[in-house]
């Protein structure tokens, strides 16, 4: 099982409670996404890039640090991997703004950004961007 495989997998576990989500940066790594359409969870992921999405996920075209809030207004829950720390604060706004839950996990060595609840996942760790905080 790939690297990227066991991290989505252990996201999952905190995301497929949530009724609408979206993933910031979707980039070529769908298979969060996918499964979380598949959980039965409604998926929209955007990417400054158009990209190709699985079957049950819809794709926006949009930028977090100049985003269209329509697209978040919904969600229960936004999420990004290996999301860059100059993206902390923007992707949390967005969140806040929607009342959403923020989960993000980091590249390498990255430390968030933005005040966060820790999560071990088996691949690192899960940040949970804590409501309130400015």
């Amino acid at each position: 099982m790939s690297h990227s495989r066991r991290r989505s997998d252990a996201m999952i576990d905190y995301l497929r409670e949530y009724d609408r989500a979206v993933e910031i940066g979707i980039g070529r790594r769908t298979e969060l996404a996918a499964a979380l359409a598949k959980a039965g969870v409604s998926v929209i992921a955007t990417d400054v890039y158009r990209r190709e999405v699985p079957h049950g996920v819809r794709f926006v075209q949009d930028d977090i640090v100049d985003p269209d809030p329509a697209i978040y207004a919904d969600a229960d829950a936004i999420y990004a991997r290996n999301l860059p720390p100059e993206l902390h604060r923007p992707a949390l706004e967005v969140a806040r703004e929607a009342d959403a839950a923020f989960y993000f996990t980091t590249l390498g060595g990255d430390q968030p950004a933005v005040p966060v609840d820790r999560k071990t996942i088996e691949t690192g760790t899960l940040y949970v961007a804590r409501a309130g905080i400015q």
